[in-house]
């Protein structure tokens, strides 16, 4: 199994930025994604981005050009670097690993999720 866990939520104000980290332990998976995901008060979970293992990153419509995702593999770390927040951007966010190279955005797709950590963007 894959362990995750989420860290660097918190407050912050509209403009702001924050960074999660994703710390994975337990047996690597050869070949994954790594994806990230996010569930604001009384919505579905949707899909922030996908990191796949060729390196290759996808986002959603509603954070391109502000949300970045990028991996430190000496750390076993998995990284969203979140810029120019809004408060839209109140959700928890998760991370999640499936041992398939796909690429999807489909939660159902994944095997493995951290605990999640919650973000709160103030107006």
């Amino acid at each position: 199994q894959v362990q995750l866990v989420e860290s660097g939520g918190g407050l912050v104000q509209a403009g702001g930025s924050l960074r999660l980290s994703c710390a994975a332990s337990g047996h690597p998976f050869s070949t994954y994604t790594m994806g990230w995901f996010r569930q604001p008060p009384g919505k579905e979970r949707e899909c922030v981005g996908v990191l796949r293992w060729s390196g290759a990153t996808t986002y959603a419509d509603s954070v391109k050009g502000r949300f970045t995702i990028s991996r430190d593999n000496a750390k076993n770390t998995l990284y969203l670097q979140m810029n120019s927040l809004k408060p839209e951007d109140t959700a928890a966010y998760y991370c999640a690993a499936t041992a398939h190279d796909t690429g999807s955005f489909y939660y159902t797709q994944y095997d493995y999720w951290g605990q999640g950590t919650q973000v709160t963007v103030s107006s």
